[in-house]
């Protein structure tokens, strides 16, 4: 008997032996690199200052604050129609007349209090400060399901982004079957068996839905569009059986090679189709298409206007500027680029090369988009560590946030390391892209090597970026009076939260700054309104 289980042993082992070894991914620990310091345990109110909704659409607010739970919320001078939920601070409800509400928030829990104003105007803009949020393509691509959108839903809770101000949870291309109910439009594929419960799951959590289409024939990842060639909106492929098991087109013994699935087909279901997204309850949409067209922006803007819902129309992809004046009438976000992906020579070439065109486009309701976030873990349908370092990652969130881009994440949230997570959850870098004055920044001096931007705020400040581009650390400066500043000045260090120098406006100053990184300021006052003494020439 022993012999015969030194043998199965021996054999055992043999095998073991033999199998190939699959590698194993070794975790990247960027926990060095932290920069944020720890919310304090006491109330914070963070995120945007201003939101906007139309009269009669259906609002949703969700006061973004850090602490320790439980805490209270209230809320002093909601417009009428509307109502907070004091244990989770959501707002909702109807606001039936236009106006400007000065709303004073506050936030207690057993340590202390926070009070900060937040600006509700009820009129005729949506989207007045950049969306920020989440998208699932960047990670999951035409594999995202709603157990993938929901997973991103809870972890944006739970990990703490939605007390930032991080509310949109994005569900991009993959979802879409055949059409059919009520209105004859897309409908999910067996990914998304229940479109409105999870909708309605995202809307009691306080965070916002989005959904993608296209005014194409087919999309760009193989799911039908939101045109057809027949006015029954039956195609031709789905019929012929060139589809996998969730409607994507499949051919793989290429049957019909030389075939085309994006072109505008003769008859637009996108009436149809809004119809249907704001029965679901969606808050956005991602219409995509290249090149996009006035023709198709007005179809799907009618359409969702049509809906009376609040819906944010974000266009994809690569606007050109001549169009900037009549997409500025339609949509509230589009995009100004191809794809993004995780490598410097595509965040620099986006960010530095791709966006000063623009600025005279951006404001409060209209947001040219540089396109969604490439740190954590991204992949496109096989998620990995982003390949940018922590300096270009910074780099990355401290230029978008500059530019006052939309903030879309495109990571696996329930993946997501600390580091990541400080990146996103550093209020004071938050409110540079969340200013209510909606401004672009300006680059004021640099070449091949390094930029300096400079963004005005609101409350008088400006943030200033001072970005080195090459391989090797360099050091950069200013002098205050370059920036158009009079007085002494504090310097402030956004990603550390704290100020680092006091400086004669006249005087320069100067830091290191790590290759491909960026040291992210806010100087102060800035633009000062008390009355000048003496001789300050």
């Amino acid at each position: 008997m022993l012999k015969k289980h030194l043998m199965a042993i021996t054999t055992l082992l043999l095998i073991m032996m033999a199998a190939p070894v699959i590698a194993q991914e070794k975790p990247i620990d960027n926990s060095e690199y932290i920069l944020t310091p720890k919310a304090p345990d006491t109330p914070r109110i963070n995120g945007a200052r201003i939101y906007g909704a139309r009269p009669g659409a259906d609002f949703l607010f969700r006061i973004p604050a850090t602490g320790i739970r439980p805490m209270v919320f209230s809320a002093q001078g909601l417009p009428k129609g509307l109502k907070l939920d004091r244990s989770t601070g959501i707002i909702s409800g109807k606001a039936k007349k236009k106006g400007t509400y000065h709303v004073k928030l506050k936030a207690e829990n057993s340590l202390g209090a926070y009070e900060r104003e937040l600006r509700i105007v009820i009129g005729d803009k949506i989207a007045l400060t950049p969306p920020m949020g989440w998208n699932s393509w960047n990670c999951w691509g035409p594999k995202v399901s709603q157990e993938k959108v929901m997973s991103s839903a809870r972890a944006m809770i739970e990990k703490g982004l939605a007390d930032y101000g991080w509310s949109y949870i994005n569900t991009d291309d993959g979802w879409q079957a055949q059409r059919g109910g009520k209105y004859n439009a897309i409908q999910p594929n067996r990914k998304f068996p229940d479109m409105k419960g999870m909708v309605d799951e995202l809307h009691a959590m306080g965070l916002k839905a989005g959904i993608y289409s296209g005014p194409w024939y087919g999309t760009f990842a193989g799911f039908i569009g939101s045109a057809c060639d027949n006015p029954e909106g039956k195609y031709k492929w789905q019929e012929d059986g060139f589809h996998d098991d969730d409607f994507r087109f499949s051919d793989p013994e290429g049957k019909l090679k030389g075939s085309s699935r994006y072109f505008h087909a003769e008859y637009s279901f996108a009436d149809k189709d809004a119809r249907q997204w704001a029965d679901w309850g969606f808050d956005y949409l991602k219409y995509d298409w290249n090149p996009i067209d006035y023709w198709h922006i007005r179809d799907i803007h009618n359409a969702i206007e049509a809906t009376g819902r609040d819906i944010v129309l974000s266009l994809s992809n690569s606007a050109k500027v001549s169009m900037g004046p009549g997409i500025m009438q339609y949509a509230q976000c589009w995009r100004t680029t191809a794809d993004i992906v995780d490598t410097w020579k595509s965040i620099s070439t986006i960010g530095f090369q791709g966006q000063d065109m623009w600025s005279g486009f951006k404001r409060p309701g209209n947001w040219p988009d540089a396109d969604m976030l490439v740190v954590g873990k991204v992949g496109w349908g096989h998620p990995k560590p982003s390949r940018l370092t922590p300096d270009e990652q910074y780099t990355h969130i401290s230029l978008w946030a500059l530019l006052s881009s939309p903030m879309l994440i495109g990571c696996d949230m329930a993946d997501m390391d600390d580091f990541t997570i400080s990146l996103l959850c550093n209020n004071e870098v938050i409110d540079v892209n969340q200013d209510p004055l909606g401004f672009q920044a300006a680059c004021v001096e640099g070449d091949e090597n390094y930029r300096i931007y400079v963004k005005p705020l609101e409350d008088g400040t400006i943030a200033v970026g001072l970005f080195n581009l090459t391989e090797a650390p360099r050091k950069i400066g200013f002098v205050c009076k370059m920036l158009g500043i009079l007085g002494e000045q504090t310097v402030r260090d956004l990603w550390r939260q704290k100020d680092i120098a006091k400086v004669p406006y006249k005087e320069r100053w100067e830091t290191e700054v790590a290759p491909h990184g960026v040291v992210l300021l806010k100087v102060s006052p800035g633009a000062t309104y008390e009355r000048p003494m003496g001789n300050n020439r």
